[in-house]
């Protein structure tokens, strides 16, 4: 079977020669404002470069930059895309001291219809008002009620896995972190037939901002999407009034019943909207996170080998809050497969009004598309980018420092992954568990080919050979 990939390089590669494109700038810097103009190309038609970065996100960003330096332009669906690679660049948009490139805006087009109103979606002083109510929900004493939610559910799952030759395990991984997710944050109120259709609903939702036609027709991608949001207000509308008053440790019974230091609170429709996109951040983003570690760890067995006696000298068959910090080398492990394979490859921003990024003219209107993962892999600020080092984070050696944002697989500025501690715990706690009970290979040859939702994932579901250990 011909991948979507493939599918999708092969129609750009018939259409491209019909359409060459030259470079040329976005737009001419005002005179005499010393601003450079953002070289570039238009691409297809209407779809300018979309296809290109469908087919491969990361090698199209990779291109750019050779071709036209840290900031680029292409055409997107009729619309101007700047596309930004180098800690630089991000650090420009991402700290924003200017007030000039707008969150809501610039995700509207891409996810806007499934996860509006998620406080990765809002900007300025709104999304700082959420942010501080939220914070309550990712407090350490809520950590805590969380990870005792998860320890018995990991054990569980992982004890039923019917492991062996060729287990999948991107879609093992995927559904226990939806299963997580699905307890965690709406907690034991749900029967296993509800969890089971939210999951379903959260899925299309999920997969409908990767739909190309973008409308809501018969049951296609976008439609689905639409159907699975609607569903999913309706569940957490009608389960508000249970919640409030409780005192509960899920996500949901918190965020119904938390205030900030302030005083301020959350509507109905504030913890709707927040319920939806926590579901979407938290599960799909500890699921690569966790299934491409342990294929690094496959590939570099003496890795994996190192990780399981750390685990073990614990001496403890799940972990307890205060443990992992304790767990130096899977920290290491950890931020190396992030840097390898970012859980969200590109984020997206609006320029508000004409400003410029690393001196280059930005007018306003322009869609701008971040690329962590792309800086994370350039030999400009990592040596040796695509090799599996987790040294490189050691105290001894922290290559990251180069710049504040060479490594930032969690975002920065103000809309810093407020989950990132509750995802961190997620995947620590599950791979502490795993590497006592098995251990597993991957075939030398072997490479996943990659597809593109939130981030690059395993099309394949990730095959390796994995075993129960012998105690």
């Amino acid at each position: 079977m011909v991948s979507r990939k493939k599918q999708i390089q092969g129609v750009l590669g018939k259409v491209s020669s019909m359409y060459p494109s030259k470079p040329r700038p976005l737009a001419e810097p005002p005179a005499g404002s010393g601003l450079k103009p953002v070289m570039g190309d238009p691409g297809l038609p209407f779809l300018g470069n979309t296809l290109e970065a469908l087919a491969d996100p990361l090698k199209s960003a990779m291109e750019r930059f050779e071709r036209y330096g840290s900031v680029s332009w292409s055409g997107a669906l009729g619309m101007n895309m700047v596309t930004l690679v180098g800690p630089d660049a991000i650090e420009t948009v991402w700290m924003n001291r200017k007030k000039a490139f707008s969150s809501e805006l610039g995700w509207e087009p891409m996810i806007g219809p499934f996860f509006r109103r998620g406080v990765m979606l809002m900007d300025f002083d709104e999304h700082m008002q959420h942010r501080r109510i939220l914070q309550q929900a990712f407090s350490n004493k809520r950590l805590v009620g969380y990870l005792d939610i998860m320890t018995p559910h990991i054990e569980k799952t992982l004890a039923n896995w019917q492991v062996g030759k060729g287990f999948h395990m991107y879609s093992n991984t995927k559904d226990l972190t939806l299963s997580l997710a699905t307890e965690v944050f709406m907690g034991a109120h749900v029967s296993e037939a509800e969890a089971h259709r939210l999951e379903r609903a959260f899925e299309a939702a999920v997969r409908g901002g990767q739909a190309l036609i973008r409308q809501d027709v018969g049951n296609w991608t976008w439609a689905q999407g639409l159907r699975g949001r609607e569903a999913l207000q309706e569940y957490f509308r009608s389960e508000i009034p249970l919640r409030r008053g409780n005192d509960a440790d899920d996500l949901f019974s918190v965020l119904c019943n938390t205030e900030s230091e302030e005083g301020e609170s959350f509507s109905d429709e504030d913890i709707v909207n927040h319920m939806i996109f926590a579901m979407m951040a938290a599960h799909d983003t500890s699921t690569i996170a966790l299934s491409m570690l342990t294929y690094y760890l496959g590939k570099n067995p003496e890795w994996q080998e190192r990780l399981r006696q750390e685990s073990l000298a614990l001496g403890k068959p799940t972990l307890d809050y205060e443990d992992i910090d304790k767990l130096t080398s899977m920290d290491l492990a950890f931020k190396e497969a992030l840097r390898l394979n970012a859980p969200v490859g590109m984020l997206f921003r609006m320029a508000i009004e004409d400003t410029d990024i690393c001196g280059h003219y930005i007018p306003k209107g322009t869609l701008i598309a971040i690329h962590p993962w792309a800086t994370m892999l350039r030999e400009e600020w990592w040596p040796n980018p695509t090799e599996f080092d987790p040294e490189r984070f050691s105290p001894e050696r922290r290559e990251d420092k180069v710049h504040r944002f060479a490594w930032a697989p969690f975002g920065g500025g103000a809309h810093k992954c407020i989950g990132l501690y509750f995802g961190g715990m997620e995947v620590k706690s599950i791979l502490h568990q795993m590497l006592q009970r098995f251990e597993w290979t991957v075939p030398a040859d072997y490479t996943p080919e990659l597809t593109y939702g939130t981030g690059p994932t395993p099309a394949d579901g990730l095959p390796i050979d994995i075993r129960h250990r012998a105690l």
